[in-house]
């Protein structure tokens, strides 16, 4: 069964881009076949990988499930240059789609439904990489998610994105019978020197408990990635960024 995970926060710098690309190829070195839909208009997954983006998700999101615009929309998939790792680019034009949608009065189902066509494929999972806002098309995103991750930085402001994400998350599910749920909160940018970080972990897992996955310290080779196109895996396999990295992967595969 394919296995639908958003990586989703309000506010942009959180290292959300970087999770979704990373876990992607992790679970990919894992064997398993992985679709990376770049859902933010910022088009960051491909530029993080020196891949071309291109209006793959608006056309996703705006053309019909029948067989000639899925024929189209494969077409749009390209390699990440990784074995068993895909992407569907995104571009500025996705940030056009919402218009249309609206337009066309489309449910909070409509991502899901125009994702099902790659359910029934050969990918064990698709990683939704969305924008930093809510509403919209994001909403819709997570509202397709079977499960959510949610990254945010260790600092104190971090927690007003979470709660914003929790609580739109819960509304999706009260009021449009959302099936899915939250994975885990992931602390980024964790400096367990700093005093503030390791009070706001604590208070983290005070408050939400086992779905605070271990954190991600911050590091150099992590920033540096995007500059030679390469994950941690690639750019610092042995690095304490590519092993935490990879023990989110390794709870995911085990979820």
């Amino acid at each position: 069964m394919t296995i639908i995970i958003t990586i989703a926060n309000q506010k942009g710098g959180v290292g959300k881009t970087t999770t979704a690309v990373t876990l992607a190829h992790g679970l990919a070195l894992h064997g398993k076949k992985v679709l990376l839909l770049d859902f933010d208009p910022q088009g960051q997954a491909a530029r993080a990988l020196h891949l071309p983006s291109s209006a793959g998700i608006y056309s996703l999101l705006t053309m019909d499930t029948g067989v000639n615009e899925t024929a189209y929309i494969q077409n749009k998939i390209i390699s990440a240059g990784r074995e068993n790792f895909w992407l569907l680019p995104g571009n500025k034009q996705t940030a056009d789609a919402q218009a249309m949608i609206n337009s066309q009065e489309r449910p909070v189902s409509w991502v899901r439904e125009i994702l099902e066509r790659f359910r029934t494929s050969h990918y064990h999972y698709l990683i939704l990489d969305s924008a930093p806002s809510l509403g919209g098309i994001q909403e819709r995103v997570l509202w397709a998610s079977d499960l959510v991750i949610l990254p945010t930085p260790a600092e104190a402001l971090g927690s007003d994105g979470v709660r914003q994400v929790l609580e739109t998350m819960q509304r999706l599910a009260a009021e449009k019978n959302w099936q899915g749920g939250l994975f885990g909160v992931l602390p980024t940018f964790f400096m367990e020197n700093v005093k503030e970080h390791k009070l706001n972990l604590q208070a983290l897992r005070q408050t939400l408990g086992e779905v605070v996955l271990p954190p991600i310290h911050r590091a150099a080779v992590l920033a540096e990635c995007p500059a030679f196109g390469q994950t941690i895996f690639e750019h610092a396999p042995r690095s304490r960024a590519a092993r935490e990295y990879g023990r989110l992967a390794d709870i995911v595969l085990k979820a």
